[in-house]
């Protein structure tokens, strides 16, 4: 009772002066800001890899990475502190930040694509690029696709080859980006080089042997030129260097750039070696930070800050472990992936880890600057889904979304000016590895299912009873399970996720 007390002291900490935000749901605006100029402002949505709630000193005060330019921009914006991703782990979370749809309603029931995977995302449907893109809006991607794109496969001698001299279907320019640099997948799966809107930047000719965690990375093709330790950079550099050439035109623009850190390989810039004493693991989530402060600088550097949306997220929750006190940590042995929760909680006081059902895999930071719209140092209590963002872009943009497109997003406009939503939004729901589904709504969640539904064991199956039922308001770590005591709410939870499911959508029409 002693630890569980400690916990729940430490996140009302975290929240600083708006500690009563999670007993009193609403977002905190004391008054409006500055009136913001008439033209449509740009959007930059930066989305890390594998980043914990825990990793930010702004969300966890307790945590010893230095995290000034995440802190900054909490100081300067608004924190959302029960932001969830679409699920917990990293395409189908990215499909719902492309296409504000679930990605169970897709084809990818559970699990995660490669980096040869065909397109998942149907070229027909409405993306948030073409919403934007359609407002006038010049729209780019920038690092991390893992959406699945049509890569020219051949044969050679038997073995599979990429024909790097031809064209790529299906990839981000056909889904309304008009520029994309970046990887087909994660840093740790091949093939390792960079695509240049539909085509390869190099030759795709050499091969990347396996190597182990820290730097774990599996066997496949590479590009003779291309460096694991340098994508971070180079990717940041294009990003900076796309904010500065859009700062030159007249239209907005939408930058989605999706971050290859601090996911796999764990391999920080040697000069961020020894930056934290949390091994290669604090030191990357240092270059993040740091990635941040740069498109940050490169924004003020263009004289775009005031009229700027800025987003920063993570896909998921960290895949480092709470680890048990006895057994070598990630400080003590640099191939462990955990650590000891008195070193770092890099998900926080969320249960679990990447991939559960358990807070930790899917409750993710969310910070937000808008000058004019969003005052600064305020506080947000309502939950809210990655799939929101097609919806809060269209409102921006003063797009009307078709019925057909983004039918689980929700504009945040609204809870960004300090209002509640115009409409109650629908219940959240929550998606694991392994497809394990629970539900959000309000002070309780439902996990339909008897396991994590991804690494924390026992992993359990989808829909094998007995299911669980937290009050997250009283116990946000998930430590007590009281379906037994309240059954009404449970039923009543089982049918608005049956409803969600059945319907397609939930969204209103």
């Amino acid at each position: 009772m002693k630890d569980r007390a400690h916990t729940r002291r430490n996140f009302l900490k975290a929240l600083g002066c708006f500690a009563g935000a999670w007993a009193l749901p609403g977002c905190r605006s004391l008054s409006a800001g500055p009136p913001r100029s008439n033209k449509k402002p740009n959007i930059v949505f930066i989305m890390a890899d594998d980043m914990g709630y825990g990793d930010i000193q702004a969300l966890n005060p307790e945590s010893k990475i230095p995290t000034p330019h995440f802190n900054k921009l909490a100081k300067e914006g608004m924190i959302f502190t029960d932001a969830h991703s679409g699920a917990a782990v990293c395409t189908p979370t990215r499909y719902g930040v492309v296409t504000g749809r679930y990605s169970w309603r897709s084809r990818l029931k559970k699990g995660v694509l490669n980096g040869y995977s065909p397109h998942l995302i149907d070229p027909q449907r409405l993306t948030v690029a073409d919403v934007l893109k359609r407002s006038g809006y010049h729209t780019a991607c920038i690092g991390k696709w893992h959406l699945g794109m049509d890569l020219p496969v051949t044969k050679q001698d038997g073995k599979q080859a990429i024909d790097h001299t031809r064209k790529i279907e299906n990839g981000p320019n056909a889904l309304g980006f008009d520029y994309y640099f970046g990887v087909t997948a994660s840093l740790d799966m091949p093939p390792y080089a960079f695509v240049e809107n539909d085509h390869f930047s190099g030759p795709v000719t050499a091969h990347y042997e396996r190597t182990d965690f820290p730097n774990y990375s599996r066997s496949g093709l590479m590009d003779p030129d291309f460096s694991h330790e340098r994508a971070l950079d180079q990717l940041t550099q294009k990003a900076v260097g796309y904010i500065g050439t859009r700062s030159r035109e007249k239209e907005p623009f939408f930058l989605y750039f999706a971050l290859t850190a601090p996911h796999k390989p764990c391999l920080p810039a040697e000069r961020f070696r020894g930056k934290t004493d949390l091994g290669d693991y604090g030191d990357f989530v240092t270059q993040v930070d740091w990635v941040v402060g740069q498109i940050d600088d490169a924004l003020k550097a263009a004289g775009l800050t005031d009229n700027t949306l800025l987003i920063y997220t993570s896909d998921n929750g960290s895949y480092m472990h709470r680890w048990q006190e006895g057994e070598p940590d990630h400080v003590e042995k640099p191939s462990v992936q955990g650590f000891h929760p008195q070193k770092h909680q890099a998900n926080y006081i969320w249960r679990g880890t990447k991939a559960d059902i358990w807070e930790a895999g899917h409750h993710v930071p969310y910070l937000v600057r808008w000058p004019g719209v969003v005052r600064p140092g305020t506080s947000c209590s309502e939950t809210i889904c990655l799939t929101d963002l097609t919806a809060t872009c269209a409102d921006v943009a003063g797009f009307a979304l078709p019925t057909d497109a983004a039918e689980d997003s929700f504009s945040i406009v609204g809870l960004l000016k300090g209002k509640d939503w115009p409409v109650p939004r629908a219940p959240v729901i929550h998606h694991s590895g392994g497809g394990m589904f629970s539900l959000r709504q309000g002070k309780w969640k439902m996990v339909f299912g008897n396991g994590s539904g991804g690494r924390e064991k026992p992993r359990g199956k989808p829909f094998e009873k007995p299911y669980f039922l937290f009050d997250m308001e009283k116990d946000p770590s998930e430590t007590t399970n009281v379906i037994d005591e309240y059954p009404q709410v449970a039923q009543q939870l089982t049918e608005a996720l049956e409803r969600i499911r059945s319907t397609g959508r939930s969204r209103p029409i």
